[in-house]
């Protein structure tokens, strides 16, 4: 009785270690694949997104580097998602693939519908550092304030009011409708004003 038990052990145990040592070798050149892959993804990742820096860098100026920043990150974002779901078809597991290809889908409508209001303001942001008529230093009136732009970010615009404090703005709010002073107009508003 004792022997059996041990005999069926040792060919559990073996037939165990046979079928593992079949699996890792029909999953060898698979995972080698994957492994030169990942590597020239990597380099080919690094080399596209050094170039779509240097081309934006181009297009934009210093001061508007949170824009190149922001287009690089999402162009990186979306190589690397591409990257590990050509990884996963690599290595055999295309169903999986498929799945998260279509999650990922769902789960970034459902986030951009989210964060509708942060991807506004961004998207003004980018209109509002590209514009040639807007930019720090310029006294404007926007909605909630007049005054003097601070500072232009990707998600806000800071004002100093004429009573001299800070205002943020959404970006968005400051796209629908804002109007510049030329220097005249703003010598003679600030003139009216203090009269």
């Amino acid at each position: 009785m004792l022997q059996s038990v041990t005999e069926f052990v040792l060919d559990v145990l073996e037939s165990t270690l046979i079928e593992f040592g079949t699996v890792v070798r029909d999953a060898a050149p698979k995972v080698l694949a994957g492994i030169v892959f990942v590597g020239l993804a990597y380099v080919g990742i690094k080399i596209i997104l050094y170039l779509l820096r240097g081309a934006l860098d181009g297009l934009y100026p210093e001061e508007q580097e949170l824009v190149v920043d922001l287009g690089v990150a999402i162009a990186g974002v979306f190589l690397w998602f591409g990257t590990a779901l050509a990884l996963l078809n690599i290595v055999g597991m295309e169903e999986i693939a498929a799945s998260l290809g279509t999650a990922t889908g769902f789960i970034a409508l459902g986030v951009s519908y989210a964060l509708s209001n942060m991807i506004a303001d961004t998207v003004a942001g980018v209109y509002l550092l590209r514009d040639p008529d807007f930019n720090p230093g310029d006294r404007v009136k926007s909605d909630p304030v007049t005054g003097t732009v601070a500072a232009i970010e990707l998600r806000k615009t800071r004002f100093e009011s004429d009573e001299g404090d800070t205002v943020v703005v959404a970006n968005r709010d400051v796209e629908k409708k804002w109007t510049k002073f030329d220097e005249v107009d703003a010598t003679t508003v600030s003139g009216t004003e203090s009269a």
